[in-house]
């Protein structure tokens, strides 16, 4: 009787994980410095979280220091935590490809290093391939000057990058790169994407 009880509520846990996973999934983008990334990503409807940090290299948790030499593989990127039932991959995929030049090999404006490449770290086979036919659309339609060169990778290691890097332009508004670099992307987002905003 005993085991029949502890079978019912491994069968329940196990359903319950998976109910939770249906309402959070996870998707991991690099598109340059990661506080112009977090600061539009937090601002969609059906995100729940943005966390920036470091992905793709071989170094073990990597300090900031440590990525901005370029010597460890890691990109900047942020871990987004989303409810799918708000807003699905195929609008965060838009939402990242519109809001920085994946055109550009290691360099997004005046930060350059592999640190700041275009890239997708796909968490499961259909974000692989939404995101390679999203690609491919781009190039097919020469959607841009140049073609898109941004990289679609399996997740790894994610590994959050330190506490001053969180929230960023929410604590940091009126520092000059946030005013300079930062704001235009934000005002882009708002006329671009307003009916996807969190009101």
């Amino acid at each position: 009787m005993k085991s029949i009880f502890i079978m019912i509520l491994v069968l329940l846990s196990a359903i319950g994980a998976d109910a939770q996973s249906k309402n959070s999934q996870k998707a991991t983008f690099g598109m340059g410095c990661f506080w112009c990334s977090e600061a539009l990503f937090q601002r969609l409807n059906g995100v729940k979280e943005v966390k920036s940090g470091y992905e793709g290299g071989n170094v073990t948790n990597p300090s900031y220091e440590d990525v901005c030499t370029g010597t460890t593989g890691h990109a900047e990127v942020i871990e987004v935590t989303y409810d799918p039932a708000k807003i699905k991959y195929e609008e965060l995929l838009e939402v990242f490809w519109k809001s920085h030049d994946p055109t550009t090999l290691n360099r997004q404006g005046a930060d350059v290093g592999t640190q700041y490449r275009s890239v997708v770290f796909y968490h499961n086979e259909e974000q692989k391939q939404l995101a390679e036919k999203y690609k491919k659309e781009l190039n097919d339609t020469k959607a841009f000057d140049k073609p898109v060169v941004t990289a679609i990778n399996k997740a790894s290691t994610f590994y959050v990058a330190e506490g001053y890097h969180q929230d960023y332009f929410n604590k940091n508004a009126n520092k000059p790169y946030c005013r300079l670099v930062i704001l235009p992307k934000m005002e882009k987002l708002e006329k671009v994407f307003k009916a996807k905003l969190k009101q």
